[in-house]
């Protein structure tokens, strides 16, 4: 575990647990060691602080590029969590910051992937983008659903102070994929059926469509 990872669960983690008194189910289902992706749904952006310091093990989560060659500080911060560098540019750009996970899941890492894209825009789950099946398939690992109910009344969008609210955060068994797949359709059927697990671990609306892109600064 990376220092600074390590330093941040011991001190922003405490802080949590004493502040908001987050329950955690499932963690039977979480892995002690070998790789997998966790697939959360997304409802705020304190979704990855709360997923960072209630999972025993390191989770990578993924950084945009600015951050890398921003200031000493940023590149510190990003470099000491273990964070993988993501160019928002998408295309080719987007598919290499996949690419770039795949060797910390075959060396036995977790990795937080959002497959809805984006933050939900009204609270309920969105169809799930098929790049984290993919992803499964060729790090040849499971996934694991992840179920966050609660941050968005934490910290809303725009909100600069987060707000006590109960928070909790559930693990659901591990789906198998590297030995399901034998074409294109197969990669969205477990896609779907990833979704159709995080649904049942929030119970949010599910929308069959794709969430919306977000508005800037929001």
């Amino acid at each position: 575990m990376p220092l600074l990872y390590d330093l941040s669960k011991l001190t922003v983690g405490s802080a949590l647990r004493l502040g908001w008194r987050p329950r955690v189910e499932g963690l039977e289902h979480l892995p002690r060691q070998g790789g997998a992706i966790l697939a959360s749904n997304h409802l705020s952006v304190a979704d990855e602080v709360f997923l960072a310091c209630l999972t025993p093990r390191h989770v990578t989560f993924w950084a945009k590029a600015e951050y890398f060659t921003g200031s000493w500080l940023s590149r510190q911060i990003v470099a000491g969590m273990g964070a993988i560098r993501v160019e928002r540019a998408g295309g080719r750009a987007a598919l290499t910051a996949l690419d770039a996970a795949v060797p910390v899941l075959r060396a036995g890492g977790l990795v937080a992937i959002y497959p809805e894209g984006t933050r939900s825009p009204d609270g309920r789950l969105y169809r799930g983008r098929v790049g984290m099946t993919r992803l499964a398939r060729d790090a040849e690992v499971p996934i694991i659903p992840v179920g966050v109910l609660g941050t968005a009344e934490v910290l809303p969008v725009d909100a600069r102070i987060p707000r006590r609210h109960p928070v909790t955060l559930r693990f659901g068994p591990a789906i198998p994929v590297a030995d399901r797949i034998t074409g294109p359709r197969d990669i969205r059927t477990i896609t779907d059926e990833v979704m159709a697990a995080i649904q049942r671990l929030t119970n949010q609306e599910y929308v069959p469509r794709h969430a919306p892109p977000r508005q800037t600064g929001r």
